[in-house]
């Protein structure tokens, strides 16, 4: 082409795998979709109502960059319900237009061309993407797995610091292996970034799909507020509000400070109509989320009971999100094993090199679609790996 190239930085930027799949799914009829993380189960009514009501009310207007004072409030209040750590809203809390935009002002505000990130991995690849779009280098360490379940290797960890370590990025329940960080876990993960002088990152995402109770511990049990702590939440999975593009951040005072700040120069803030029916969302999404997190737990036994006993599938137990992560013998190339599974049983899937290192010879299954997508899923899937 003609005239100045882009910018030279944008080649560290790697194309993301899951969506270069499903692109390829998108043109082809009689498709089961698993390749996304997104259930069947459409936004409940009463969030819909919430929003039609914002706007008669006349919530069409500019909010503050940190987003609504009720909406911070809510979100602070939440927190004293579901794990008893008092927030202040005023300073302690960032509204943003998704979980995403929250990792990427998040991660904005604490790294700098040439810094580097320490990502527990496989992790959704956002996190790493984000960290190389500004100029940094992200250093995936992979999780390891000792017996039923995934645990940090903090030699690893240790071993993968320099000095222009800034930041470690987890996430629990994760994406996609279902781990979820144990208390102790997370208190070392704590003690790491304390002795290392390092902000971690949190992303607690799927914190209300949890297997274990009503939801998984968060790190902002542990931490005081004036730790180098950053907590990236979202609407979209707990809420089924996917489309809508809401999150938060939690953080130490500065970094929100800062965050707001940086808000104005990328999105302003979030919709303020979807704001207010944020705030409905989390006074009565408690019993809806119960309910839903059952349906998925079943989906996810019906799944792993399929694959489980495949000779050449080796799976963990998620504990929590709506993913399974199988590994498969003989894959070399997760990918290509996708490809070829979508083109000849129509059966989409996330390939696991999409999710940093650790993830090659794997692929992640979304097992929030419903049964009538997830048994012929499975039934196809079975008979594919049984023949690749």
């Amino acid at each position: 082409m003609n005239g100045p190239a882009l910018a030279p930085s944008l080649a560290g930027v790697q194309p993301s795998l899951i969506r270069e799949l499903a692109n390829v799914a998108f043109d082809m009829e009689g498709v089961l979709r698993l390749q996304f993380g997104e259930s069947n189960l459409p936004t409940p009514d009463y969030i819909v109502a919430a929003l039609k009501r914002a706007i008669a009310d006349g919530y069409t207007f500019y909010t503050e960059n940190a987003g609504l004072p009720s909406l911070r409030a809510a979100i602070a209040a939440k927190y004293a319900q579901l794990h008893r750590v008092e927030l202040d809203p005023a300073c302690e809390v960032l509204v943003s237009a998704s979980g995403v935009q929250a990792l990427n002002v998040s991660i904005r505000c604490v790294i700098d061309p040439g810094d580097e990130a320490l990502v527990l991995s496989p992790n959704w690849p956002n996190g790493s993407a984000i960290v190389e779009m500004f100029g940094a280098r992200a250093r995936e360490i992979p999780l390891v797995r000792q017996g039923s379940r995934y645990t940090v290797d903090f030699d690893a960890l240790r071993a993968s610091l320099t000095p222009r370590t800034r930041l470690l990025i987890y996430t629990s329940p994760s994406n996609p292996l279902g781990w979820v960080a144990t208390v102790a876990e997370q208190q070392a993960l704590l003690d790491f970034c304390r002795e290392h002088n390092l902000w971690l990152l949190a992303d607690e995402v799927y914190e209300r799909l949890y297997y274990g109770g009503a939801v998984a511990p968060s790190i902002l049990r542990l931490c005081s507020r004036e730790d180098a702590v950053i907590v990236v939440q979202s609407f979209s999975k707990s809420y089924r509000m996917t489309g809508w593009r809401l999150g938060w951040v939690v953080s130490r005072a500065d970094l929100i400070a800062k965050a707001a700040q940086l808000n104005e120069f990328i999105v302003s803030h979030a919709p303020s109509m979807i704001q207010k029916a944020g705030e409905t969302a989390l006074a009565q999404g408690d019993d809806e989320i119960g309910g839903m997190v059952e349906i998925f737990h079943e989906r996810m036994n019906f799944c792993y009971t399929a694959l489980v006993s495949v000779p050449r599938i080796s799976l963990s137990k998620p504990e929590g999100a709506f993913y399974l992560f199988p590994q498969i013998d003989g894959v070399e190339d997760s990918f290509a094993f996708a490809l070829a599974l979508l083109q000849e049983e129509k059966v989409a899937v996330a390939p696991g090199n999409a999710f940093g290192n650790g993830g090659e010879g794997a692929i992640r299954i979304c097992y929030a679609p419903g049964m009538e997508v997830l048994q012929p899923a499975m039934e196809r899937f079975v008979r594919f790996v049984e023949r690749y």
